[in-house]
């Protein structure tokens, strides 16, 4: 049986590239020009599921991160959505990126990939 986790309300792929971004350093263009995140299953029509797979670099920093670069993360990224006009707590934040410290280590500990499923 896989781990998994179920968050809504946001946008998985965008996030995953700006964690990515906020974890490296790295611009967002920058990433979106290198397909990150890749796309794993996409039937093409819009309306069937995407799966979408965290790079290596963004799950090795998920599984790293220590309680001080999860609450920095997470405060970062709250900023980044402000920015865009969309408005969610630094208690949910943290929820979600706790939630993904914790997958990324258990799913690289069983020499897994990190996955991220959205409809």
């Amino acid at each position: 049986m896989f781990e998994s986790l179920t968050y809504g309300n946001f946008d998985a792929e965008e996030a995953l590239i700006e964690w990515e971004s906020i974890f490296t350093g790295r611009g967002f263009e920058e990433l979106v020009a290198a397909d990150e995140p890749e796309v794993v299953a996409d039937p093409g029509d819009g309306e069937d599921p995407v799966v979408l797979a965290a790079s290596r670099v963004l799950q090795d920093a998920l599984a790293t991160a220590d309680e001080h670069r999860l609450v920095e993360v997470s405060q970062l990224w709250v900023q980044e959505r402000a920015a865009d006009g969309e408005v969610f707590g630094l208690e949910t934040a943290a929820e979600v990126l706790s939630g993904l410290v914790d997958l990324a280590w258990v799913v690289g500990e069983q020499g897994e990939s990190l996955y991220c499923w959205m409809a």
